[in-house]
């Protein structure tokens, strides 16, 4: 399942006409990353040049200047070189960015200190990701320069250099039905990785079988990269947010945190789901647990078009120091409690996060200084969590070393949410029945 052609054009035809017509933009793909000497880590395009392009081989540029007679549309990328694509496989070059990525011209990455002078002449404001990739600042400065060296012969290099960031996120931050469809799909395939890593869970076995579970399944069902490190902490390593060692040994008694999910055209899912290694769950670990899902839900429940962001975060934060009072982990009255922050030793993240091309994706939570309200097409995640450290004294022996999380993705939709990753169990009786199977 991959983004068409057609919506990657409609993208660019949005920021096209949202720049100004004497102005150009410039979108940087990723270049390769060395992991040792002469081995690379595998190759992720950069997400915004992604959103826009749909082209996805390294060392790319994007160039869009409005009302350009020549075309608007301009791909840099390596040349076409047979005798490397013996070694590295084949490439689009030149010719295949403009019959297949939409491009009126393209060119080679070799030229672009030739022709990207040109291109920028006569545009009043360049937009880019100013100060977010220093390869990418350096050569801006250097076509800049270029183009000042010959103003006495009539050349109008760019006067103003603007972030573009704030323009490409706002589109990316509200989700069309063809990224909804490739982010159910992802989530589809994550919940059933996780089903999965629930039956072969064992005391006895380590963290890093059900990570190569995860890993296995989800590539055998089309999605061969994650969209983060999983994090499958058994026993206390759930309590580390992002813990991803993933090479300790499950013992009876634990409970054990997975936080993971695929990435299937570069839109990511992310789920957690928390449970018992031995299949059921003890008396303290059921009491939190059902604590931390009471509050999921209800999040989830809270979910809807016009609700300010952080009223779901505010929610969580209530349900959980009224629950932790009502277990005796917290003691005094609720109000002054979450007034004094004593909640951040049990949970000391936000309820959750945008989602979509980036685990934690782009789009501002404020706007004009107020928390931003949910509108259709915005997804994120709800993930409360409760972590009680190994080291708390002020608990009882009983509680400590008690990490849940239960995280799931959410779109906003006209009359509420729509819920992406029902497709796990979350109730502590259909995780105990799903183990029951393995």
């Amino acid at each position: 399942m991959k983004i068409s052609q057609q919506c990657f054009a409609n993208r660019r035809r949005r920021l096209l006409d949202a720049l100004p017509k004497d102005s150009v933009a410039l979108v940087a793909g990723s270049s390769l990353v060395t992991r040792n000497r002469d081995a690379e880590f595998p190759f992720r395009q950069n997400s915004d040049f992604y959103y826009l392009t749909g082209f996805n081989e390294p060392d790319a540029l994007l160039l869009l200047r409005p009302g350009r007679e020549a075309g608007e549309v301009v791909l840099f990328c390596p040349p076409r070189d047979p005798a490397m694509e013996i070694w590295t496989g084949y490439r689009a070059g030149p010719e295949g960015c403009v019959e297949r990525f939409g491009a009126d011209e393209a060119f080679d990455h070799d030229e672009l200190d030739e022709r990207i002078p040109e291109l920028l002449d006569g545009a009043r404001r360049l937009y880019y990701a100013v100060g977010s990739d220093e390869v990418l600042d350096s050569q801006v400065m250097g076509w800049l320069n270029a183009g000042r060296a010959k103003s006495r012969l009539g050349a109008e290099p760019p006067e103003e250099l603007v972030l573009l960031d704030n323009l490409i996120h706002e589109m990316r931050l509200f989700k069309d039905e063809e990224e909804l469809a490739v982010m159910r799909h992802a989530a589809a395939i994550s919940a059933e990785a996780h089903c999965e890593a629930m039956r072969l869970a064992a005391p006895g076995r380590y963290e890093y079988e059900l990570e190569g579970k995860i890993i296995s399944h989800c590539m055998s069902a089309g999605a061969r990269f994650q969209a983060y490190s999983p994090i499958v902490g058994a026993g206390a390593n759930g309590c580390i947010l992002h813990y991803i060692e993933n090479d300790a040994q499950m013992q009876d008694g634990d409970l054990i945190l997975i936080d993971a999910g695929c990435e299937v055209d570069c839109y990511a899912s992310d789920i957690t789901r928390t449970f018992p290694a031995s299949g059921r769950f003890s008396e303290e670990q059921r009491a939190l647990y059902d604590l931390t899902l009471s509050i999921n839900e209800a999040c989830i429940e809270l979910v809807k078009p016009g609700l300010p962001w952080n009223e779901v975060h505010d929610l969580s934060v209530r349900m959980l120091t009224e629950g932790l009072v009502e277990l005796g982990l917290l003691q005094g009255e609720v109000d002054a409690l979450i007034e004094a922050g004593a909640y951040r030793e049990f949970y000391m993240h936000r309820i959750g996060h945008w989602l979509g091309m980036d685990v934690h994706d782009v789009g501002n939570y404020k706007v004009d200084g107020e928390w931003r309200p949910l509108q259709p097409g915005m997804v994120m995640t709800i993930e409360p969590g409760i972590y009680v450290s190994p080291q708390n004294e002020n608990v009882e022996p009983r509680w400590r070393g008690i990490g849940i999380r239960i995280e799931d993705d959410v779109v906003v939709t006209e009359g509420g949410c729509e819920v992406l990753t029902g497709g796990v169990p979350k109730r502590a009786d259909e995780i105990e029945a799903l183990m029951a199977q393995g």
